[in-house]
């Protein structure tokens, strides 16, 4: 299963924002900072496409998708008639390993698709292992019994006390109340600049 590797702190400082679902004192500190050797002497003025292509980036190291994966979902809302912009937030945020990190089953997106790949997740009562799985309103995501006495797991949910406007969250299952909408959440991205890259 393809999936981003590599050094996740990089992925943050070449977009300049904590597109991270945590951070640290190191990353505080050189968030700033582009990586590499001459990382402070680079910075440049964006063009009109490389502001584009930045966003597009941030998007994708956000929600841990490769560019193959990132278009299809983008293929996909641009057929349709809805606002283009919210539709691709809503879609993203409802793929089952998203949704398993806001619930707050885990402290962060790779790790709810490791849980998810791992064949520890349900959706509405029947084993779900794949992590781009589109959740439906009304859906219920549960985890397994052996996997709510994981450590990490019970932390997670202690850690997340308030779950977002569009889930309800009750014991160890979360359910998808209604589609998200931008005013529910903060994203580290512009989608216009996506649409406009798209559209060339």
């Amino acid at each position: 299963m393809a999936r981003q590797t590599g050094p996740k702190h990089k992925i943050a400082r070449r977009e300049g924002v904590n597109v991270l679902d945590k951070s640290s004192a190191s990353l505080t500190r050189r968030l700033n900072i582009p990586p590499g050797q001459h990382g402070r002497k680079r910075k440049k003025r964006l063009s009109e496409y490389g502001t584009q292509l930045r966003e597009k980036q941030k998007a994708k190291a956000t929600y841990g998708l490769l560019e193959k994966q990132f278009k299809k979902i983008f293929k996909y809302v641009e057929s349709q008639k809805a606002e283009t912009g919210e539709l691709l937030i809503a879609l993203l945020e409802t793929r089952l390993d998203n949704l398993v990190y806001r619930i707050g089953f885990s402290q962060s997106r790779a790790g709810a698709r490791q849980l998810v790949s791992h064949g520890h997740v349900k959706v509405n009562g029947q084993k779900v292992n794949i992590p781009s799985y589109q959740v439906k309103v009304n859906d219920v995501i549960t985890i397994d019994d052996k996997t709510q006495k994981n450590p990490l797991v019970l932390q997670a949910m202690n850690d997340r006390k308030d779950v977002l406007g569009f889930i309800e969250r009750e014991g160890a299952s979360g359910k998808l109340v209604r589609f998200p909408k931008k005013d529910d959440l903060e994203v580290p991205f512009d989608t216009q600049p996506i649409i406009e890259y798209y559209s060339r």
